[in-house]
């Protein structure tokens, strides 16, 4: 059994401080340790994973042993967009890690699309067919490659800038102006290493962005196109132009509204490699993000619209 300890950096849910402070555990994973018994705060277990628990309050987990990841991963839902023999479209869910970090076993995305996909791990490096990645709170559309041939033309779109990337996002605050583009490049933050930001002499990031819904002065519902895809990208755009992202636990503030940062993969478009035909995949929200949106309009009074993905359409 392994023991980890930790003071909760924020007052925030139980889980929610878990999947963070553990970075190899997705939200429902942390979840079921909590569920499990497996959880103290303040010496005490505690089995409710949406209970509120101070900032400073000491916290301690309890980790099973070495788990059989390839056997748990047959457990972990996996939704299937699109399939052929080259290339897989997949809905990722919210909260799951979408590679092994180092040191820290836990099923991810990769172990999860393996479990039913066997040839996806016959494909080499240890990221598999894995093209491009999405942060593990981030949902919705994911490329993967089962043949080193559609690895390597994927890859090759995604180098050359040829895909099509749409989100959405709630932003907080007013957004104006409600149509622009952000050119800022990224790199590691100077003073802390494991998070992003604008930096002078940093990779070049482009993003596009729209308003679809303004919410008051709380949040405005975007849609967002990047022309670049580099880490946490448009997490770190918006916090730069002074609207972070809803909930977003490392670059925003924790809201009411969403237990987790309110940003979803949309759309996708690409060249298929064993045709050559382009597509567009799409992803429906997923309840959280839904959930939000319709209370933020009834709190505020807004009609709904419908939310067409219509961003740059095509390439």
């Amino acid at each position: 059994m392994q023991l980890e300890r930790f003071a909760a950096p924020r007052t925030d849910r139980l889980d929610r401080l878990v999947a963070d402070q553990l970075a190899q555990l997705s939200r429902s994973q942390a979840q079921r340790l909590i569920e499990d018994g497996r959880v103290e705060v303040g010496g005490e277990p505690r089995t409710r994973a949406g209970r509120e628990v101070p900032a400073g309050a000491e916290i301690a987990i309890r980790l099973p042993a070495q788990p059989d990841l390839d056997a748990m991963a047959l457990d972990v839902p996996l939704d299937v967009l699109f399939a052929d023999e080259h290339t897989l479209i997949i809905d990722k869910q919210p909260g799951l890690l979408v590679h092994p970090v180092q040191g820290r076993p836990a099923v991810t995305l990769i172990h999860t699309v393996r479990a039913r996909y066997p040839e996806v791990g016959e494909i080499g490096g240890a990221r598999s067919g894995l093209v491009h990645r999405l942060d593990r709170d981030t949902s919705g559309v994911i490329a993967f490659a089962r043949s080193d041939a559609a690895r390597d033309a994927l890859r090759a779109q995604w180098k050359a800038r040829e895909t099509l990337k749409i989100y959405l996002a709630i932003a907080e605050g007013v957004v104006e102006p409600r149509r622009g583009r952000i050119d800022a490049p990224l790199g590691p933050d100077p003073a802390d290493p494991m998070r992003r930001a604008v930096v002078e002499r940093g990779d070049p990031a482009f993003s596009e962005y729209r308003v679809l819904e303004q919410y008051g002065d709380e949040a405005a519902l975007l849609e967002v196109r990047i022309l670049t895809g580099r880490t946490h990208q448009i997490r770190v755009h918006l916090q730069a132009v002074g609207h972070p992202i809803l909930s977003d636990g490392v670059y925003g503030n924790p809201s009411p509204r969403i237990a987790r940062q309110a940003l979803h993969a949309r759309r996708l478009g690409l060249c298929l490699p064993s045709s050559g035909e382009w597509r567009e995949f799409e992803a429906p929200l997923p309840d959280d993000i839904a959930e939000a949106i319709e209370a933020l309009r009834a709190d505020h009074g807004v009609e709904a619209q419908p939310l067409a993905a219509g961003a740059g359409g095509g390439r």
